[in-house]
């Protein structure tokens, strides 16, 4: 088994990777989105929103939904808006292309859509299958209407995800905030 392969990071001579300081945006952001009234969230696993799913998945005002494909969750924001409620996607980049043809329901219904998206493919990728999905995430949510907000940085988050939520639940609108790689810290394998 190579040191990669065993979790190892060969640039610090082998040593296994240090962690991430643990991060408050996933805190700073639940709070932006039970602020916005947000009471059901979808989602398919993901490391880089995994403190965010267990804030959700803990609150006994929010259904949680557990998707087999993020295409699932645009339906399940859909159905929370026509029964009165706001939602919010989480996923990966690598899911978006798995939602272009499912975002023609939000557009052409003029729902409200909220999704919050962690990049891959970005700063320190260490899996190549995740790099083209990266680099046609934007053009392909822009190409199909949705409007993309971009954040580098724990303050841009949280202020990001305020103004994608007000677009998205005030004005209607179909808001992917993009969270980029660097935020998330490098993944290993």
């Amino acid at each position: 088994m190579s040191g990669v392969a065993a979790g190892l990071d060969p640039a610090r001579g082998g040593a296994p990777p240090a962690a991430p300081p643990e991060a408050s945006w996933p805190s700073d952001v639940y709070r932006v989105l039970k602020a916005a009234q947000v009471r059901q969230m979808a989602y398919v696993p993901d490391a880089g929103h995994s403190t965010l799913i267990k804030l959700f998945d803990a609150d006994p005002d929010v259904v949680a939904n557990v998707l087999t494909t993020e295409e699932e969750g645009i339906a399940i924001a859909a159905g929370a808006w026509l029964g009165g409620q706001r939602a919010v996607l989480l996923m990966q980049s690598s899911g978006v292309g798995n939602c272009i043809n499912m975002l023609s329901l939000p557009a052409i219904a003029r729902f409200p859509l909220l999704m919050l998206v962690t990049m891959r493919g970005e700063w320190a990728e260490f899996n190549p299958w995740q790099v083209p999905m990266s680099r046609a995430t934007q053009p392909a949510l822009e190409a199909v209407g949705v409007r993309v907000m971009r954040a580098e940085t724990p303050a841009d988050l949280v202020d990001t995800v305020a103004a994608g939520a007000a677009l998205a639940y005030e004005a209607d609108q179909q808001i992917a905030v993009l969270i980029g790689q660097r935020l998330l810290g490098r993944k290993t394998w």
